[in-house]
């Protein structure tokens, strides 16, 4: 069965815009949970680093098996509305609703139970996201054939999701604060969940003109689709350099309000990290999406991983050098991470699309289930990782916050991110290095 993917090759601004908005949900869902969750039960609910890891980790290991079903689900769906847009509304709402409830836990005697609440909420939060992001992904593939719309479409995506990390980021520490404690966080939780129901109503209501093609589910079982996706070469080698780079980010995310709290002190350092970080993404990302126009995505992303990488390299002198010195590192990591983000969106429904027309087959949404799976694992490894580095330096924690840490403890703060998240980007351009579709293979005249 054929697979009649939409033509047009340039969409309204309006159908951009509104596919866009997605990321309003999924840039606070990703960067509000990996920025406070591990403070919160390091530094609010008294729990151990590596336990604290533990509760960030699971939920998300299981979306990566979940990403995979969810896409392969949706690519069955039969609706008026299309396979996808359904999706949207239904799991994108229990989203917003799971989410409040993550930092709402009751004061309970026993912290036991209150790291089970914070466990079982985010669990339920991370199985509504995986069913409102493989769909929201896969829709590109979809909504156009064409090689360059897609990067254009990416741009709007990107565009509002590094908005969307500068406000969440930069107001989820500043509501915490200046309320204060666990009704703090309480507080934050909801604006938070209010900013994802926007989104979620945002791209339903916007997506809904979307010149999206009959879509043929591909044949076989789950089982044997991944099989299939699995011996795409391209479609691996991007994954395994995306997934690297998210562990990357993942580590430099939760590092965030270490960084700021334990090793700046500064007042107000979070905040003023994450408008460093995105802030030049905001106004940077069409450039990315130019550049990537005149010499490749391929190029385009090496570039701009190698400026993330600088980076973190230069913020490894956090503890000794000047504030405003690590505020411009992260500057610089947040040009890099807008190409980051730009590229490989763009190059994933490529990956897709020549699938399909070689097979006849729509395997969109599973592809973007292995996708999102190897993302979710790569941030959910990232503040792993960094609790692990956390309990090795002796990190001290407790339920007032503002403990004095040991040396050790601010030197591993350093290292997971800086050293650490600049080798893992420089790793993974070994694999980005041999990936090779461009637009003649996308397009089909090569």
């Amino acid at each position: 069965m054929s697979t009649d993917v939409a033509q047009a090759t340039t969409l309204p601004r309006r159908v951009r815009i509104g596919y866009g908005s997605g990321s309003v949900a999924t840039g606070a869902f990703g960067t509000v949970p990996g920025l406070m969750l591990l403070p919160f039960l390091t530094d609010s609910l008294g729990i151990a680093a590596l336990w604290a890891g533990l509760i960030v980790f699971l939920p998300k290991a299981w979306d990566v098996i979940l990403n995979p079903i969810a896409g392969r689900i949706s690519d069955r769906t039969v609706d008026p509305r299309g396979p996808r847009r359904p999706w949207l509304l239904r799991a994108g709402l229990l989203l917003s609703v799971s989410f409040a409830l993550i930092f709402a836990a009751p004061q309970m005697e026993s912290t036991v139970l209150e790291a089970g609440w914070v466990l079982l909420a985010f669990l339920g939060c991370a199985t509504a996201y995986a069913f409102f992001q493989v769909p929201y992904v896969a829709m590109p593939a979809e909504i156009t054939s064409s090689y360059d719309e897609r990067t254009r479409l990416m741009t709007w995506r990107v565009a509002l999701l590094a908005l969307t990390i500068m406000v969440a980021g930069a107001t989820a520490p500043i509501i915490r604060d200046s309320i204060g404690g666990r009704d703090g966080y309480r507080v934050m939780g909801l604006v938070m969940a209010g900013l994802i129901a926007v989104g979620v109503l945002s791209s339903y209501a916007g997506t809904r003109r979307a010149p999206v093609g009959a879509v043929s589910a591909g044949a076989g079982s789950l089982r044997e689709q991944l099989r299939v996706v699995a011996h795409a070469r391209d479609f691996r080698l991007l994954l395994t350099t995306f997934v690297l780079q998210a562990l990357a980010t993942g580590c430099m995310l939760a590092g965030v309000d270490y960084l700021a709290g334990d090793v700046l002190d500064r007042p107000g350092a979070t905040t003023i990290l994450f408008v460093c970080f995105v802030g030049p993404a905001l106004l940077l990302t069409p450039a990315w999406a130019a550049l990537g126009t005149k010499i490749g995505k391929k190029r385009g992303y090496v570039a701009s991983s190698l400026v993330l990488a600088t980076g973190a390299g230069l913020a490894v002198f956090a503890q000794s050098a000047p504030a405003v010195a690590v505020f411009a590192a992260t500057g610089v990591v947040g040009l890099g991470y807008a190409g980051c983000q730009v590229f490989p969106m763009a190059m994933l429904p490529d990956a897709a699309a020549v699938d399909a027309r070689r097979t006849g087959e729509n395997r969109a949404g599973v592809y973007t289930g292995v996708w999102t799976a190897g993302e979710t694992l790569g941030l959910a490894l990232g503040p792993g990782v960094f609790a692990v580095l956390l309990a090795i330096g002796d990190y001290r924690s407790s339920t007032t916050g503002g403990t004095a840490q040991p040396d050790s403890a601010l030197t591993a703060i350093v290292l997971g991110f800086s050293l650490l998240p600049m080798t893992l980007t420089l790793v993974s351009l070994w694999w980005l290095a041999r990936y090779r579709l461009d637009s003649d293979i996308v397009e089909g005249t090569d």
